[in-house]
């Protein structure tokens, strides 16, 4: 199992420890308030994720071929998604980045607690990960 997929894997356990989508749905956005502060000199139109209803920026740093992404929303919903990729995707390989199956947000069993909109916005914070590594 790759470090990836363990990380999907306690966030999918911490999810299930909530009987409850309202539950769940509190999590995700304390979850959020977790962001590190994100530098307003980055919420620029290359850094913005395309597929979102909501406002998302993902930026991302190379560290001895590890690649740290940092991110925020204008959503508070959102920025505890924003949180849970970040946890799942900071920290990799970017051989391990490009390997990503989008799946992995289905794995979340995310589409009981939020909306298939911002179920996309998910996806597309995956493909601008995957962006990320393929320039790497």
């Amino acid at each position: 199992m790759s470090t990836i997929e363990q990380r999907v894997e306690e966030i999918k356990d911490d999810l299930d420890f909530f009987d409850d989508e309202l539950a769940k749905y509190e999590y995700i956005i304390d979850l959020g308030k977790k962001l590190e502060e994100f530098d307003e000199k980055d919420k620029t139109p290359e850094n913005i994720v395309h597929g979102c209803t909501s406002q998302v920026w993902l930026t991302c740093e190379n560290k001895d071929g590890k690649l740290y992404f940092y991110g925020t929303s204008d959503a508070i919903i959102v920025k505890g998604l924003v949180y849970m990729i970040l946890q799942i995707f900071s920290g990799s390989t970017i051989q391990e980045l490009k390997d990503v199956d989008m799946d992995i947000v289905h794995e979340l069993n995310l589409s009981e607690v939020i909306t298939p909109n911002r179920q996309s916005g998910v996806i597309g914070m995956i493909k601008k990960i995957k962006e990320y590594a393929l320039k790497a």
